[in-house]
């Protein structure tokens, strides 16, 4: 029953999944573990088979080794599919019916880190059952077997499965930049198949990422693409970060689209089909997004931040449509619910395709709030939590409107304020947003000063509004 015992470094083991630097704070011993104590979860609960993939970090190949080395050692069968984006992995587990799958992927992380995305069935396996993976490993309560290994290429039944959702439109030009990322792996097998022109910048999957780092939520990593829009006349853009859960947008004219501002579109989409359904947000989504919801016939609801959180709301309330600011975008009207940005992206082709707007159009018509972006300041982790705590108190004791369900999100006649504790780093997260700019600097001002009962000060460059 027992093996030797492993401890892990604590601050791998996080809310969502388990990331560290390789070689300081996680290891190749640590990839074993993971997968004896992944795979000891599966067989406890009745399962045999778990797929693996990898993304395409210079250090994967390597972990990805060890865990499955570790999943055979607790007597599970390992169905390998290789280098793919964490959404191919996701689909693996459905479209291959297996107990659970690992993904080993450092995200958008510099390319010194890496780290394991997990699933139990087909739920994510987060926050507690980390914790849980933790304790088994470091009691050495491992199951024993001898698992066989199958390796299987999935990518041309993922390109089908998602090219099945594709409507006939006008035929558009597009740029995608996949930012040597792992969506280099599929994007050939999509785009060649879709109507119009499409041009791929960073195809090449290299875990160095020589253009930009992997991030679309950065403005500074989407100016190759926006360039390339201009150069070619294209419709838009789409862009990925490292391991193709997370999508990022421009129009025609180079401006980026928040994924707040592209879930109004997609929820406008959904309700035509689902009228009244429940479309969830996490609470740093702008007022317009919730407000559009409502306008469309939907039913917003803010929840808290966290793509494992929101894809468990999400099943709870059989929502179809579901999205995070950060651009982990989930629908389950015609697809899985699991985050899959390359998906995204051909739903907004959809979008654009069908109408007689452009996506520069669309984004024009809706209603333009300035806001900050979101402010992310050092905070320890011993302290990060109470001071929102501590800020919520006073808050509610001076009978303020709020909303308190992933820190606090305070609602005034001249827009809104939000504070909360980020779950994987020691940094308090803020941000503001109002119809002018005499209303942001009021909203900053009440920021400033409920931090500061708290000994907390917003550094200077904070906050500098962006549309």
């Amino acid at each position: 029953m027992s093996a030797a015992s492993h401890h892990f470094e604590s601050t791998i083991l996080r809310e969502y999944d388990i990331r560290g630097v390789v070689g300081k704070t996680l290891h190749v011993a640590d990839a074993r573990a993971i997968g004896r104590a992944f795979g000891t979860l599966v067989r406890r609960k009745g399962g045999k088979r778990v797929a693996l993939g990898r993304d395409g970090r210079l250090s994967s190949p390597e972990l990805s080794g060890a865990c499955r080395a570790g999943l055979q050692a607790a007597g599970v069968d390992v169905v390998d599919i290789g280098t793919v984006s964490t959404p191919m992995l996701y689909f693996a587990v459905w479209h291959l019916e297996t107990d659970g799958g690992i993904m080993i992927t450092g995200s958008h992380n510099p390319p010194d880190f890496n780290g394991f995305k997990m699933m139990m069935g087909r739920k994510s396996f987060f926050g507690e059952d980390i914790q849980t993976l933790g304790r088994v490993a470091a009691a050495g309560d491992f199951e024993s077997g001898a698992g066989k290994v199958e390796e299987k290429n999935v990518l041309a039944d993922y390109a089908a499965r998602l090219l099945r959702d594709v409507k006939p439109g006008r035929k558009l030009k597009v740029a995608w930049d996949t930012g040597n990322g792992a969506v280099g792996v599929s994007i050939r097998a999509v785009v060649d198949k879709l109507p119009g022109e499409h041009f791929v910048l960073n195809e090449k999957v290299d875990g160095t990422f020589p253009a930009h780092h992997p991030d679309p939520t950065v403005p500074k990593n989407l100016e190759q693409l926006a360039a390339e829009v201009a150069r070619r006349g294209c419709d838009l853009g789409i862009a990925f970060d490292g391991d193709g859960d997370r999508i990022g947008a421009i129009d025609g004219k180079g401006r980026i689209l928040w994924g707040d501002q592209l879930l109004v579109l997609w929820a406008r989409d959904v309700l035509k089909t689902r009228p009244g359904a429940t479309i969830i947000a996490d609470v740093k989504a702008s007022q317009v997004l919730f407000d559009e919801v409502a306008r469309a016939g939907g039913k917003p609801l803010m929840w808290k931040t966290g793509h494992s959180l929101i894809k468990t709301k999400m099943a709870e309330l059989g929502a179809p449509l579901a999205g995070e600011m950060s651009g982990h975008i989930f629908f389950a009207d015609t697809f899985y619910g699991f985050d899959d940005a390359l998906y995204c992206g051909l739903r907004l082709l959809n979008i654009v395709a069908a109408g007689s707007q452009s996506l520069a159009e669309m984004r024009d018509g809706l209603p333009q709030p300035i806001n900050t972006p979101e402010l992310r300041f050092d905070c320890e982790d011993r302290r990060k939590f109470g001071v929102v705590e501590e800020v919520k108190a006073r808050l509610k004791a001076a009978g303020t409107n709020m909303s308190d369900i992933d820190g606090v999100r305070v609602n005034t006649p001249y827009g809104w304020w939000l504070l909360r504790a980020s779950n994987t780093q020691p940094v308090l997260v803020a941000r503001c947003e109002s119809a002018d700019q005499g209303g942001l600097d009021r909203l900053m001002g009440d920021l400033k000063k409920a931090l500061a009962a708290s000994g907390v000060t917003l550094p200077d460059d904070a906050g500098a509004g962006h549309h």
